[in-house]
């Protein structure tokens, strides 16, 4: 069993610094396998953010898997953003916009869905998409597989203000021929784990896709700080959800999902021990 967790939307530049040393102490205690930030480490691009940024990445558990958000790209610096949209992201966190990590247990890619020329939205190319589903394919298929974005692949329920990352279908088509398992993002600020079935109608595949919401960001959108723990293992993950405590200076369980893997589908397990079938 694997457990990993999954923080997103740092936003350093607009964080509640309450949180900051409550939140790495709590990752510490909780001994995790992985890491694993799904963008917008910052708010405004700005090299001091990135600095910040930084620094709490190096008081975190290793290894770390990190990707960019929209936010990690110059907004108000046009020739920056369209000449050199990363060059402080690369230069302050990592230079590997494609990062892979592979254990005895699980395989995870990231992709940066982040692009100059859009300010919110973002996208992943077929070029990123033929690299991760060579890297997942070459892997054993005992491993569980999973792909990082910021973008999302799938949406929580409720009022819509954001979109699909761009190419989502033809990426989720390739993620299904290397069995791609679980997809983490962030970007909407909102917390959710279900099966992509609803929305790709694959035939024979589903994923898991869980989002985090901003685990230090003052920009809440009505959803207390939160991030995710998950316990993986071979066709079962288990997704905690963690909201923070003010009263508490701690962050506690708001909400635990079962999902269980059948063939190459995934289901939430009911609280019967029944599986959902019906997206």
């Amino acid at each position: 069993m694997r457990r990993v967790i999954h923080l997103s939307d740092l936003h350093f530049g607009r964080t509640d610094p309450a949180i900051i040393e409550p939140l790495i102490a709590q990752i510490h205690e909780l001994q995790p396998d992985l890491v694993v930030v799904s963008g917008d480490l910052t708010q405004r691009a700005r090299s001091g953010q990135f600095r910040q940024a930084r620094q709490f990445l190096d008081a975190l558990p290793k290894p770390q898997l990190v990707v960019p958000g929209n936010h990690d790209v110059p907004l108000f610096n046009v020739a920056a953003r369209m000449l050199q949209p990363l060059r402080k992201y690369k230069r302050h966190i990592t230079p590997d916009l494609q990062p892979l990590y592979v254990d005895d247990e699980i395989a995870v890619v990231g992709i940066n869905t982040a692009r100059a020329l859009t300010i919110q939205h973002g996208r992943v190319n077929d070029q990123q998409i033929e690299l991760a589903r060579r890297e997942l394919a070459a892997v054993g298929d005992h491993l569980v597989k999973i792909i990082v974005t910021h973008h999302p692949f799938d949406l929580p329920a409720g009022p819509q203000h954001h979109g699909l990352v761009g190419q989502a279908l033809p990426a989720m088509r390739a993620f299904a021929l290397c069995g791609a398992d679980l997809l983490l993002a962030g970007h909407v600020h909102a917390s959710s784990a279900m099966s992509s079935a609803a929305r790709y109608r694959i035939a024979g595949y589903s994923a898991l896709v869980v989002q985090a919401g901003t685990a230090t960001s003052t920009r809440g959108r009505g959803e207390a700080n939160s991030f995710n723990v998950l316990q993986i293992e071979a066709h079962q993950i288990v997704v905690h959800r963690l909201g923070w405590r003010a009263e508490e200076r701690a962050f506690g369980l708001d909400a635990s999902q079962t999902f269980v893997q059948r063939g190459s589908e995934w289901f939430e397990q009911l609280a019967d021990g029944q599986i959902a079938t019906d997206p």
